[in-house]
């Protein structure tokens, strides 16, 4: 006979558990309504004021909902095309001497051609048809976000570099094309320690046999789908998060913190704030307009702060939506792994800043 006992009495704790806390809301609101009611009203207030721009302006009426789209078009078409399979072969060789999936490298890649939204899309399910582990999975999430999010982000922050008259070419290498490879290296060997060499005939083939137009057509509604039904909501979520702290007056404090911190690894405390809360596209245009007449270092910091998986609502919200649907991992264990890699960022941010600028000027 089965004991049901044991259930009912946990159940119960939670129940009770969840029953105080909605009391305790309750009880907190009822205070509110009767000592200001318009504290709610105005909170609420501030989270629209600062999810209404980014949401409506940005993603709805701007360039980036649009570019999101059609990053997962491009994407699928250069998969259609065998670009995958050309670069997982290239790949190969370093990888087996790394003892790394060369699956990896593929949402990084795919990262730097368009959108990190369809990075994610298209490079979490090459991941689990490559037959990378979870360990080599994360691994990959971190390498992605060593690269910038869009085209025109990479442009407007070259024409920066040579305002303020540095040798763009380094900088693109060490900043933009080593953390492919250097990111997994040094994660393979610390955090994500499961990984494994895959042999070139042990690969599947990654390009599907679907008709051209087909494929075309299903990436532009595969990318609506992630832009409608994702991206958007993860951003509502982060900066709904970020009024309600800004109204309760934490958010401020946060901020200046923060400027001070960006000026202490080498980053335009202005265009660093942007990159990391708002778009690291609009960064490079600010940074495009000061260039010439700033530290040459806080420029290189910029740039390379910029040409990363920022703003925070990707890494926060995006990253682990899309990548726990389309991939082994978990939300919590994309979250963890975008971390990482932002930090490994910073890193790499004051190495450059610091070392290689002085040779640059």
């Amino acid at each position: 006979m089965v004991d049901l006992s044991t259930g009912a009495e946990e159940a119960g704790k939670r129940a009770g558990g969840s029953n105080r806390i909605g009391l305790l809301s309750v009880a907190l609101l009822g205070i509110i309504f009767i000592i200001s009611p318009e504290i709610i009203g105005n909170a609420f207030t501030s989270m629209l004021d600062k999810v209404k721009p980014i949401v409506v302006d940005i993603f709805l009426m701007g360039n980036v909902g649009v570019s999101i789209i059609l990053s997962v078009m491009v994407g699928r078409a250069l998969e259609r095309m065998g670009f995958t399979d050309a670069l997982i072969r290239l790949f190969v060789p370093l990888a087996n001497r790394m003892k790394i999936n060369p699956a990896v490298v593929i949402p990084g890649v795919y990262n730097i051609l368009g959108d990190i939204n369809a990075a994610g899309r298209i490079g979490g399910p090459i991941m689990k048809q490559a037959g990378a582990t979870r360990d080599e999975q994360c691994i990959a999430i971190a390498t992605m976000v060593q690269s910038q999010q869009s085209f025109s982000c990479f442009m407007l922050g070259l024409i920066a570099l040579s305002l303020a008259g540095i040798n763009a070419f380094p900088v693109v290498l060490c900043a933009v094309f080593a953390p492919l490879v250097i990111v997994p290296f040094v994660l393979s060997r610390t955090i994500y320690r499961n990984t494994r060499a895959v042999a070139l005939k042990d690969l599947p083939s990654f390009t599907p046999k679907t008709p051209p137009f087909q494929t075309i057509f299903q990436g532009a509604r595969e990318g609506a789908e992630l832009l409608f039904l994702l991206v958007i909501p993860a951003i509502a979520v982060i900066y709904s998060l970020i009024g309600l702290l800004d109204y309760i007056g934490v958010w401020k404090p946060f901020e200046q913190s923060l400027s001070g911190f960006l000026g202490f690894v080498g980053v335009h405390p202005g265009t660093g704030i942007t990159a990391i809360m708002a778009s690291p596209t609009l960064a490079m245009g600010q940074l495009q307009e000061i260039a010439a007449s700033i530290d040459p270092r806080l420029v290189v910091g910029a740039f390379v702060l910029a040409a990363s998986g920022l703003p925070l609502s990707d890494v926060l919200g995006q990253i682990p939506a899309i990548w726990s649907v389309n991939s082994d991992v978990t939300a919590r264990e994309a979250l963890t792994a975008a971390i990482i890699g932002i930090i490994m960022r910073f890193i790499t941010v004051t190495i450059i800043a610091f070392g290689l600028t002085p040779l640059l000027v």
